[in-house]
């Protein structure tokens, strides 16, 4: 089967390869899916750059979307012929979907809805799950306000479609006027340039003061800092998925202890399993009803990966970047 794979860390230039490995096997309780898209998501960026192998090579990627057309011992063979997305294909193992071909276990293919199209079901593993898992514990957001760091990122361009289907009032902090065209689309109330604005000032504006009820952060380096300055109240709550360097980050614990701030954090690859069913419910019933707006920044070709890799890694793009594996 043709697939992309890397040997060592490094530019995509210089590690990444295009070409033929053999067709995975099935093991009892798989399925294997013909991958129609790949999703590229940022952690796939960091992990070729600095994540050691673990294995002589790694085909990347962790989303995609396709159908299954084998079954393993084990599972219904009615599985066959299902249009599917997938989860954590390569999370602590080397084969993922930036191939014609996966094999995993069978809970990790997900029914996609017929309406769907598979782009959008390669963008569903990553950004589609961590945005339901950080607004299920951002609690009942019901009129509340809701900073969103990153609105019209991948993940924070669903989370505030999910927060203003709930009745929240969505800040967002952008990078750009098409940034904030994009979040305001998606429904966010008012948009925050953190490369030029005052966020903390401009949010204390917004809320009289009172700075808002909840954060859903992507960068806890930099609204670990706003936090000390007031950008939320007493007793709220911070739900934190990612950050910027660096790795270690200072946390002023007064401003902490006397606001009774909640701090949660999480990675999507390791939920527990109660929570992943319900995300996996949660996200599928948001499908089905078509309730989700998705944004496909650019489609590559499974030759030009690493263009498309390049393309993650400027930042510059507007929504997910995927790659196409069928002719």
């Amino acid at each position: 089967m043709r697939a992309a794979w890397y040997e060592g860390n490094g530019a995509a230039t210089e590690v990444m390869q295009v070409g033929e490995q053999p067709m995975p096997q099935l093991a009892a309780g798989e399925v294997r899916v013909k991958l129609h898209y790949s999703g590229v998501n940022p952690s796939d960026v960091k992990s070729r750059m600095a994540r050691p192998l673990g294995s002589p090579f790694i085909i990347p990627h962790s989303d995609g979307a396709g159908v299954i057309d084998a079954v393993g011992a084990g599972v219904d063979a009615s599985r066959i012929g299902q249009r599917v997305w997938t989860w954590n294909a390569q999370w602590q193992r080397p084969y993922g979907t930036a191939a014609e071909y996966v094999c995993l276990p069978s809970a990790q293919a997900v029914v996609l809805p017929d309406a769907v199209s598979f782009q959008a079901g390669a963008c569903m593993g990553i950004p589609g799950l961590t945005a339901v898992q950080a607004v299920r514990i951002a609690g009942d957001v019901s009129n509340k306000t809701v900073l969103v760091t990153g609105a019209s990122s991948a993940v924070g361009h669903y989370v505030t479609q999910m927060l203003k289907r709930l009745g929240a009032t969505v800040i967002g902090t952008v990078g750009s006027e098409a940034k904030a065209a994009h979040a305001k689309a998606a429904g966010a109330d008012h948009c925050l340039f953190y490369k030029t604005e005052d966020v903390v000032a401009r949010v204390k504006a917004l809320t009289g003061g009172k700075g808002v009820d909840a954060i859903i952060d992507m960068d806890f380096s930099t609204t670990i800092q706003w936090m000390a300055q007031g950008v939320m109240r007493p007793h709220g709550h911070l739900v934190c998925y990612g950050s910027n360097p660096p790795a270690d980050i200072s946390v002023s614990f007064r401003p902490m202890l006397f606001n009774s701030f909640t701090l949660s954090f999480f990675l999507v690859y390791e939920l527990m399993p109660a929570d992943r069913k319900t995300c996996l419910s949660q996200l599928t019933d948001m499908l089905k009803q078509n309730q989700l707006i998705h944004t496909i920044a650019a489609e590559y070709n499974l030759a030009q990966v690493v263009q498309a890799h390049e393309a993650v890694e400027s930042g510059k793009l507007i929504g997910n970047v995927v790659v196409r594996l069928e002719d």
